[in-house]
């Protein structure tokens, strides 16, 4: 049975910013605010400040007419706290590799250590248990901590129990459970208010309760919820990503606004980065670029390498194709206070010397033009990989381009007639054929709703079945005509079987030429 130690840290934006010593000691009540609906409200408090009966949610104008007594407000910063609390994820690795950070639902503030297979390492599970809470009080951290058989119960005991430390044996999330209230269960905003309106408080009230009514009345989130929290329906914890390893971030006391000075801070950042990777040898391959605006609003931006490349001037040109393509789409707003710049993906790029005054390799410039037409266009390029087959559907296949790759499934084969510029996925039917020679070329036809006229015609090129499939003896033969229309449109005809008397042949188009 998994075993999940829950850690909710109470007003962590409070404990952050006083171990970073951004608080002066003046004994002043210490709260948080953000912009919320009707102006700035509370979202954390130190002791101090919920000893004046304040409670996160409260409009700071009222708060402000309330109090008598000076209080001090910081602004919110949910970036700053999410970057601790990384750090803080990282420090309980020594417990166990699988851990996360609390989810949006569970309010972000605090983490899950699946402790399966663990416990036995720190004396076992209450030992854990107490050596984790020992060492979050030495640092100055409060938390309230709570080991059960899943993250839901887990997240439900630490935040809306009643001790700071809740051990919960091997199948006892139930009772444990029902006496705390349904917004233990993390479920939407608006069933918890609806469950209260029904007299439904209390998490026990649900566990007992048929579900399909539940379902009905409330839908599945409520369901699955409570099934998480049961440990009745599995809940994977969303492994912390690790840090890049070549990074760089910037902040500017004014924000920044235009397109320039984006690309100009992210050529900047590559600058820093570019000697790291020059002495492991590695270039990027993949890079994200993060934009955080003052409202705290973040976008991240990928930009793709057909091959490791570690110059700013480079990325630069890449990046301004990018925002020239995204125009209004990146959504400056009142600026951006901050970016930053990490290589997700890196490859060994051994150091070249070329000889003097000659050209880069033509790898190189295709490679580079791939590059600005995937910023350009933004989708990933493909090409036609040839294939053993006369059939023209079967002729070729679409890859994923990639600079140096082989040509795969090359065939030596006789030279081939011309083929059309344009291939149509699905050979469409050609009605009214008017042929002046049984076996000879169309004269006449319709096709998509237009009559056309042939002023002349070549072939016939004839291809027959591939009689090693299991299907050739569904693919009759079929005979090619380029078709030159008196509008002067060249169409690539086929007539699907020979001519049989007394029944019309089938003809098809199959590609456009130029």
């Amino acid at each position: 049975m998994p075993r999940v130690v829950s850690v909710w840290l109470r007003d962590w934006p409070v404990t952050r910013l006083r171990r970073a010593g951004g608080v002066p000691d003046d004994g002043l009540p210490l709260a948080f605010a953000t912009a919320g609906s009707g102006g700035l409200r509370l979202t954390a408090l130190d002791p101090a400040a919920r000893a004046l009966g304040l409670a996160p949610g409260e409009p700071l104008g009222r708060v402000r007419a309330r109090v008598g007594v000076p209080l001090r407000v910081m602004p919110d910063d949910p970036e700053a706290d999410a970057d601790a609390l990384a750090r803080l994820c990282a420090w309980a690795q020594r417990y166990t590799p699988r851990l996360a950070p609390f989810g949006p639902a569970e309010g972000c503030h605090g983490l899950h250590l699946d402790v399966t297979g663990a416990c036995h390492l720190h004396g076992g599970e209450a030992g854990l248990l107490a050596d984790l809470a020992r060492r979050l009080a030495a640092a100055g951290i409060p938390a309230r901590l709570a080991l059960a058989d899943s993250p839901g119960a887990g997240f439900a005991l630490a935040r809306h129990g009643s001790e700071d430390a809740i051990h919960i044996s091997p199948g006892a999330a139930a009772a444990a459970l029902a006496p705390l209230p349904v917004e233990a269960l993390r479920c939407a905003p608006a069933n918890v208010i609806a469950l209260k309106r029904l007299g439904l408080k209390r998490v026990g009230a649900l566990i007992g309760a048929p579900r399909a009514p539940l379902a009905r009345r409330f839908g599945l989130d409520l369901i699955h919820r409570l099934d998480q929290a049961l440990g009745d329906r599995p809940e994977p914890l969303a492994d912390l990503a690790e840090p890049a390893r070549y990074g760089a971030r910037r902040g500017f006391l004014d924000p920044i606004l235009h397109q320039e000075a984006v690309v100009a801070a992210a050529s900047a950042l590559m600058a820093r980065i570019a000697p790291a990777l020059e002495a492991d040898g590695l270039g990027a391959r993949l890079v994200r670029l993060t934009l955080h605006r003052v409202d705290g609003v973040m976008r991240a931006l990928d930009l793709a390498l057909s091959r490791p490349s570690r110059c700013p001037d480079a990325l630069a040109a890449l990046l301004r194709l990018r925002l020239d393509r995204l125009g209004p789409g990146l959504d400056a707003g009142f600026g951006f206070e901050s970016v930053g710049l990490d290589v997700v993906a890196a490859e060994r790029m051994p150091d070249r010397q070329p000889d003097l005054g000659a050209a880069g390799s033509p790898g190189d410039d295709v490679a580079d033009l791939a590059d600005r037409l995937r910023q350009r266009l933004g989708r990933s390029l493909v090409r036609l990989i040839p294939r053993a087959s006369h059939l023209p559907e079967r002729a070729d296949r679409l890859a994923p381009w990639s600079p140096g790759a082989p040509e795969a499934g090359l065939w030596a084969a006789a030279p081939l007639p011309p083929r059309p510029l344009v291939l149509l996925a699905r050979s469409e039917p050609a009605e009214d054929v008017l042929a002046l020679v049984p076996d000879g070329p169309p004269r006449r036809f319709r096709w998509r709703a237009r009559r056309y006229l042939v002023a002349h015609a070549e072939g016939p090129e004839r291809i027959g079945p591939e009689w090693w499939r299991a299907d050739a003896e569904d693919l009759p033969e079929r005979d090619y005509y380029v078709i030159e229309c008196e509008a002067g449109r060249r169409l690539w005809l086929y007539r699907s079987g020979p001519h049989a008397p007394g029944q019309p042949a089938a003809w098809f188009v199959h590609g456009l030429f130029a």
